[in-house]
């Protein structure tokens, strides 16, 4: 399977389960028993992705760049994810309940992140950010299901909510209108995981960061603390 950016329209290949989309996943199908809600597309679009924001935490420190941990069913089962396993398991939770979904890729400027964090990573640019797009009537709309709303609320953040119109991408400032994200380059969009170019980019600009080495802790409560007066 290919994935290489493709045509704006969707495809069967945008409904199929893949090896790390892993959509027929019984995890999968669970969680979409559990949350989809409503009778159109845009409902139910909507109902999964706020689910996948809340109910999977936010997790940078703790990055997995084998098959197995990238997998949508390995996120669930852990409970935590970065941006990109969560938009994985959004595209897998999406083709599960019949909606096309493809992935999105950008780089961006994170302001907001942890002083442990933006030391290991040796810059404030993540690169490869990942969101999901949903085909939802007629259109590729953007959703970010990637900071939880637990998580939003220690570090001052707006959360990220999707109504099935809209384009749901980060907010350029925080609650107190100070710098939270910035998009500085597009990747594209991706029928499936590109995992090697992925894992080749992040070992070249992140080498302490895929080793794990310094981010032992909790991500949240750190970023709470860095913030408290």
């Amino acid at each position: 399977m290919s994935t290489q950016p493709r045509t704006p329209e969707p495809a069967p290949v945008h409904l199929a389960a893949t090896p790390s989309i892993d959509a027929e996943h019984p995890l999968v199908r669970d969680f979409v028993d559990r949350h989809r809600r409503g009778s159109t597309v845009r409902e139910q679009a909507v109902a999964l992705v706020h689910a996948v924001r809340d109910e999977v935490r936010y997790d940078p420190y703790r990055i997995d760049l084998s098959p197995q941990g990238m997998r949508a069913s390995t996120c669930l089962e852990q409970g935590f994810g970065w941006c990109v396993p969560k938009a994985v398991l959004m595209a897998a939770v999406a083709r599960c309940a019949g909606i096309p979904a493809r992935l999105g890729f950008a780089d961006v400027r994170n302001h907001m992140s942890t002083e442990k964090l933006r030391r290991t990573m040796g810059t404030d640019v993540f690169v490869w950010h990942g969101y999901t797009e949903l085909w939802i009537d007629g259109a590729w709309r953007k959703a970010t299901p990637a900071f939880n709303l637990s998580l939003c609320e220690k570090f001052g953040l707006l959360p990220l909510d999707f109504d099935g119109v809209n384009d749901s991408l980060y907010h350029p400032f925080d609650k107190a209108g100070q710098k939270h994200m910035e998009y500085v380059s597009e990747r594209g969009s991706y029928d499936d995981l590109p995992l090697q170019a992925i894992a080749e980019t992040f070992r070249h600009t992140y080498p302490q960061l895929v080793s794990g080495v310094g981010l032992e802790g909790d991500f949240g409560q750190d970023g709470a603390a860095e913030r408290r007066p």
